[in-house]
């Protein structure tokens, strides 16, 4: 009896299982064949087709569980063989792959397993060496720690992280090779040198327009009158006037064409320029922007261009109309030359001439000095008036109005008006009305001397060297001669310079000082066209180190040297002063009288106002003469003593003007004049007393 048993399942599979493990066999034998011809022996190569070699073998799910119970054991059999020379020959190949689910795995080789066609080579680079090192001590260490880092790996790893897994993990795709490895790495540590290197420029970038713009900021003119913001785009455009002198620029080619077209019997062609032209005047009208202009002064500015241009076309000859501009060019030069000219002889004569008002305060006070009978009045008292101790000032003006302000704004700003002493002399015409005054007003407290010109009987021609070139002929005629003077072909200094107010004895009286306060150590000389803001009793604490003035330099750079005041090509200057010494300004001068008179210096005064009796040293007035004799005898002040140019400059820094001491209105433009600059005017008004009866009867007035 036989007996039949079922067939076990091994003997059924049996030649299916041979069939396929067979083909696997020859499956991978192919595979390490080609690698074998393509290879270049190294052992990164090695290392590439034993991992495609254990894709293969172990991608099962029998052979990757087989695997991940031996993996332990692989392990630490590797480190033991490494350990033991005598295996050497059965070495075990550690390899990396990717799964199917993309996690990576590590793969257990023998070296007996591997084809007779493989060469194990020892590179002679120690750089490759190292790095194999690095790279076998990497795939150990990713192999200890493969569980640990596929349970705790982060969702969105660092970038640290990420690099440090790139220099350790082997690339997933089988074609990345060592070298492409490192030029990922490579490019990537450009990248973020780069993104560093533009970030760093980006922030300097922007720390450089924020200083620019800082500092554009602080040159902004914020008092810009005339405009709702200094950020209007017709402030900042350069071209806001393009249109204004486009037209005015077709005027003057009409005007050119204008003539050749009449020259050329062209009526109808000169009477649309003469049409044109005169619209585009009463267009333009006194416009000094393009948004002042007319409304259509863009469509008249077209049709002007239309006209120019058949103009253009029918009469342009180059040479005629070069030679017409040429003419026109030097009637317009010779205009504007008249022009200035007459401009300066009117500033001069404005200069000169007293307004009405001032001319009408005078005249009352004067009428009512002797009307009311305070010409009987006695003076004052003279112990306070000669005493040395006090604050001395010395006035010589025929201004009353002037003269006022002076006094006024001094003891207002003086912290003991009392000890403070005011000598004004005036000349006859002015002195009723000038006493008159300030016996009606008189300053708080402070002392106020008035004393008459013609009262000093020891001034005069055999002593004084001005009087005696007034009694010469040739100065009279030089100055009141009626075939010199108003003249409009005569220069701007030369009709300065003619003024007689440059030889009166109160403008050269600065010189005897002595003379008129013997008993005075120290005395303050003040202008009548300045204005005091601050106590002035500390410049008489001034050590002037032996020199006899004190007053503030005004030269700046090559600016009020003695080389603009006085005639260095006289040997008499030019060997006597050097011509870059620095100038210095009357109009608040601290004098020394004891040293006064002890270097002569009114005899150095009159031995050269003698030498310069034909005017050849210098130019009249008074301060070429004081350089001269207070050369090397000036002690500097600090320049926040004394700031002027307020009667001339209408640029000077405002914030100077109102830490300056006293501020000096030298210049045409006096603040009592209509010509006064009008942003200099309140510094001097606020010390006028408008509320004055006498101000009131003349029009005296704010505006």
């Amino acid at each position: 009896m036989k007996h039949s048993f079922p067939p076990s399942p091994s003997s059924s599979l049996s030649p299916f299982f041979f069939f396929f493990f067979f083909s696997v066999l020859c499956y991978a034998a192919a595979v390490v064949t080609l690698a074998d011809i393509s290879s270049s022996s190294s052992s990164t190569t090695t290392t590439a087709i034993s991992q495609r070699l254990a894709h293969v073998l172990y991608d099962c799910d029998q052979c990757r569980r087989a695997k991940e119970q031996d993996i332990s054991t692989a392990a630490a059999a590797g480190v033991l063989r490494r350990n033991h020379p005598d295996d050497e020959n059965d070495i075990d190949i550690i390899a990396s792959y990717s799964d199917a689910s993309g996690h990576v795995r590590l793969a257990r080789l023998k070296m007996s397993t591997l084809s007779d066609s493989w060469i194990w080579e020892n590179p002679t680079n120690n750089g490759n060496d190292e790095h194999q090192k690095s790279s076998s001590s990497g795939l150990m260490e990713s192999f200890q720690t493969d569980s640990r880092l596929e349970d705790n790996r982060p969702k969105y790893p660092t970038d640290e992280q990420y690099s440090e897994e790139i220099r350790v993990t082997p690339p997933r795709s089988s074609s990345m090779t060592p070298v492409k490895i490192k030029r990922r790495i490579m490019r990537q540590e450009r990248r973020k040198a780069r993104a560093s290197e533009l970030i760093q420029q980006d922030k300097e970038t922007d720390n450089r327009i924020i200083s620019a713009a800082i500092e554009r900021s602080e040159g902004f003119e914020i008092n810009v009158k005339g405009k709702y913001s200094i950020w209007r785009k017709e402030f900042e455009s350069p071209n806001s006037d393009s249109t204004l002198k486009l037209m005015r620029d077709q005027i003057i080619m009409a005007k050119a064409y204008t003539n050749i077209a009449k020259s050329k019997n062209k009526t109808a062609l000169y009477n649309a320029l003469v049409k044109h032209s005169r619209e585009n005047q009463q267009a333009i009208g006194e416009a000094s922007s393009d948004s002042e202009l007319h409304p259509g002064a863009l469509d008249r500015a077209k049709a002007m261009g239309h006209v120019l241009s058949i103009a253009k076309d029918q009469l342009y000859d180059c040479l005629l109309v070069a030679r017409k501009l040429r003419a026109m060019l030097q009637s317009t030069e010779n205009s504007v030359d008249t022009q200035r000219k007459r401009s300066a002889f009117l500033i001069q004569l404005a200069a000169k001439t007293v307004p009405r008002p001032l001319h009408c305060l005078p005249l009352q006070l004067a009428a009512d000095y002797y009307l009311q009978g305070y010409h009987k009045k006695g003076s004052l008292d003279k112990e306070k008036i000669e005493d040395p101790s006090l604050y001395h000032y010395a006035i010589f003006s025929d201004n009353v109005l002037a003269t006022s302000v002076v006094v006024n704004s001094t003891v207002q700003n003086a912290k003991e008006p009392e000890k403070h002493v005011f000598h004004i002399v005036t000349d006859k015409l002015n002195f009723a009305a000038m006493r008159m005054w300030f016996l009606i007003n008189p300053p708080s407290k402070a002392t106020i001397e008035v004393q008459n010109i013609d009262d000093f009987k020891w001034l005069n021609s055999s002593y004084c060297s001005v009087l005696r070139q007034l009694d010469s002929a040739r100065i009279k005629e030089y100055y009141f001669k009626a075939n010199h003077p108003s003249s409009l072909s005569v220069g701007s200094d030369n009709l300065k310079y003619r003024n007689p107010k440059y030889l009166s004895m109160l403008n050269h009286l600065r010189f005897y000082l002595p003379e008129v306060y013997p008993k005075l150590n120290k005395i303050l000389f003040l202008d009548d066209d300045i204005v005091v803001q601050k106590d002035l009793s500390p410049l008489w604490s001034v050590d002037l180190k032996g020199m006899v003035n004190g007053a503030v330099e005004t030269c700046k750079e090559s600016f009020h040297r003695f080389d603009k005041y006085l005639n260095f090509s006289n040997p008499l200057i030019s060997n006597n002063f050097s011509p870059e010494a620095c100038g210095w300004a009357y109009g608040m001068n601290i004098f020394d009288l004891k040293e006064w008179k002890k270097r002569n210096i009114t005899g150095i005064y009159h031995r050269w106002q003698d030498m310069n009796d034909d005017r050849t040293l210098w130019k009249l007035g008074t301060l070429p003469p004081g350089l001269i004799t207070f050369y090397n005898l000036t002690y500097p002040l600090d320049r926040g003593w004394h700031v002027l140019g307020l009667g001339y400059d209408p640029a000077l820094n405002l914030t100077e003007i109102g830490n300056a001491a006293v501020i000096h209105y030298n210049g045409n433009y006096k603040p009592w004049l209509n010509l006064a600059v009008s942003k200099y005017k309140s510094y001097w008004s606020r010390y006028v007393m408008f509320d004055n009866p006498y101000l009131q009867l003349c029009n005296l007035s704010e505006q």
